[in-house]
């Protein structure tokens, strides 16, 4: 059976790396603009994990995580930080947040890779 996964990030030329990246390891790949735009969608769709970015318009990825986390159908769903933040802080914050992991952007496609099957296996 296929994984699914919803890439949240404002910009448009990193949606399409990922949705290329996760689609060569073989995920269907579902992308959403900012966290208002994943809430929309996840009212219908249940991914396997959500990558999100934390700097985005209408509602950050720490407001998306925190939104997840309240929900009962999203609170244990694996989700991994995608940014080019890298504070102590802001691990930190995330992880308080519900995040379940932490990439740094640019991404390497084989960190990536074994961040996901970490979280998903």
């Amino acid at each position: 059976m296929q994984r699914t996964i919803m890439i949240v990030d404002d910009s448009p030329s990193m949606r399409m790396l990922l949705k290329a990246a996760l689609g060569d390891l073989g995920y269907a790949v579902i992308a959403a603009e900012d966290g208002c735009v994943a809430l929309d969608e996840l009212s219908r769709i249940e991914p396997d994990l959500i990558i999100t970015d934390i700097n985005m318009p209408n509602l950050d990825g720490f407001g998306l995580i925190e939104r997840l986390r309240t929900m009962p159908s999203h609170a244990g769903r694996p989700i991994l930080v995608l940014t080019t933040e890298s504070s102590d802080e802001k691990k930190a914050r995330a992880r308080s947040a519900g995040a379940t992991g932490w990439i740094v952007k640019p991404f390497d496609p084989a960190k990536l890779a074994s961040a996901i099957r970490r979280v998903l296996h």
